[in-house]
């Protein structure tokens, strides 16, 4: 099986093993990120040993664009990608107007931008009660490479500003690619600003404590959801491993290093979590942290899910609680994409039978800053 050429780490012993200078590595993925389907042959100015161990070991890309789907408003695109195993993920651009504030949010500087949603593993083994993508299961993770190349298949359609870790599968649960597809991301030819890139986690503590110190810079978002453990693992049974208080001491210890904003997501299910009570708690969880709190309305996920939508009455009260009583800058989600199924957390790949089915891709986009 032929290796994706984004693929850092092997890339580079390889390159190391045959005695090729590193130095030419970013020039071939400037060439590839222009030409995803080009010939080795066709990179100009490369030594001829690298050449022939290109040919024997790498592609270009390893995955590929099984279908593309925009929104009816052309505000979103969801790309459908077709692993080198065969597995489907799925990634999702979201374009944002923030000189019109068109989008619901208040108008900031910085114009027009695209923020690609990206998928860290086939399926999901945190379970979350509320998201179609816990159904699956898990498959398996994406190598460093499959998650650049969802990056590479994105730029042929929109110049990418943000990235968002949002989509399929819990991205600390795949460190080792993660920080790898993160860090190329960042360097040249890509350069993006990590600033600009976003992980979110359901609370791995252990990985949010390694964090800071691998990625530094990085914006990191919690699916917290529930102020208090049993609810938390009412609706996320992964939160058993993770109990509140180690988790919110992970996220001082964080914040401490990192003098960052956390983004706090909070999924509003009727009668769940969505009560004054709950507001409450959650502003006196937050108290000492520097904090976003993004209210997301839930997505029915048919049968997969028993909970319902919170009225939009007490995501009002909940929001007002927070923002007027304790001075907590709190937001609430605006979902792009519901007409091509691309609405947070209704993901859900089936391959029985060999029918492809898709309920669409966590949509999960918060700028921390401008």
């Amino acid at each position: 099986m032929f290796r994706s050429i984004f693929d850092a780490s092997f890339l580079r012993a390889e390159f190391d093993a045959a005695g090729i200078n590193s130095q030419f590595i970013p020039l071939i993925w400037k060439h590839v990120i222009r030409n995803p389907n080009c010939e080795w042959t066709e990179i100009p100015s490369l030594p001829t040993a690298a050449y022939s161990l290109l040919q024997s070991k790498f592609k270009t890309t390893t995955s590929v664009v099984h279908s593309v789907l925009d929104s009816n408003d052309e505000v979103t695109t969801k790309l459908l990608i077709k692993l080198q195993n065969g597995a489907f993920i799925e990634a999702v651009i979201m374009r944002y107007d923030s000189r019109l504030g068109k989008y619901g949010g208040q108008s900031r500087p910085g114009g027009l931008r695209s923020t690609l949603c990206i998928s860290s593993q086939v399926g999901c083994k945190m379970g979350c009660r509320f998201c179609a993508t816990g159904s699956m299961g898990f498959k398996n993770n994406l190598s460093s490479g499959e998650i650049i190349e969802q990056l590479v298949h994105a730029l042929q359609i929109s110049q990418i500003r943000n990235i968002v870790f949002m989509g399929m599968g819990e991205p600390l649960n795949n460190y080792t690619s993660l920080v790898e597809s993160i860090r190329v991301m960042t360097a040249f030819p890509f350069q993006l600003s990590p600033r600009k890139i976003t992980v979110s986690t359901v609370g791995i503590v252990h990985a949010i404590k390694k964090l800071h110190y691998d990625l530094p810079n990085l914006n990191l978002a919690v699916s917290l959801h529930a102020p208090v453990q049993e609810v938390r693992c009412q609706i996320m049974p992964a939160a058993r491993a993770f109990p509140l208080e180690k988790l919110m001491g992970s996220l001082q210890e964080y914040q401490q290093n990192s003098q960052q904003k956390i983004l706090i997501e909070y999924i509003m299910l009727d009668g769940v979590n969505d009560e004054e009570q709950h507001a409450h708690l959650l502003a006196k969880l937050l108290n000492t942290f520097e904090v976003v709190v993004n209210l997301i309305p839930f997505n029915p996920i048919g049968s997969l899910s028993q909970f319902k939508t919170s009225k939009e009455q007490s995501v009002l009260e909940f929001q007002k609680i927070l923002r007027g009583t304790y001075n907590i800058r709190t937001t609430i989600r605006r979902e792009m994409g519901q007409d091509i199924s691309g609405a947070c957390g209704q993901l859900v790949v089936n391959l029985s039978d060999k029918k492809l089915t898709s309920t669409g891709l966590i949509t999960d986009i918060e700028d921390l800053r401008p």
